[in-house]
């Protein structure tokens, strides 16, 4: 990938241990650590440790490894089911620049979207 003009990135810290995170799984090419927020009981963040955008890693071979690290690690942490999602830009809620897919789950996620329309 050619190299990327970059801001401050917290997950570029978390991934360099240069800031706390309560780190649930790690490899050479990706970690799973706690999202700060709380939303529901359990909210991961799968991310892959080269920073690139989410269109990037959704366009990328590395997708796969991602995408399978995130599922074992739902099954983990969510035995009665969990969420895998992506947010890609504003208007979907995405707030981090690095490219990540959200676990979710531990309680009844409800409907993706509002069944009474928009």
């Amino acid at each position: 990938m050619a190299a990327m003009e970059q801001r401050y990135c917290i997950f570029c810290e978390i991934i360099a241990k240069r800031s706390p995170a309560d780190i649930r799984y790690e490899d050479d090419d990706v970690i799973v650590f706690r999202n700060q927020l709380r939303w529901v009981p359990i909210m991961l963040l799968a991310s892959p440790k080269e920073h690139m955008t989410q269109a990037q890693l959704w366009e990328s071979d590395l997708v796969g490894h991602v995408g399978r690290v995130a599922s074992e690690v739902g099954r983990a942490h969510c035995p009665g089911g969990y969420r895998l999602a992506s947010n890609f830009g504003w208007d979907a809620k995405q707030s981090q620049e690095h490219a990540h897919i959200h676990v979710l789950g531990g309680t009844y996620l409800g409907d993706y979207v509002n069944p009474q329309g928009w």
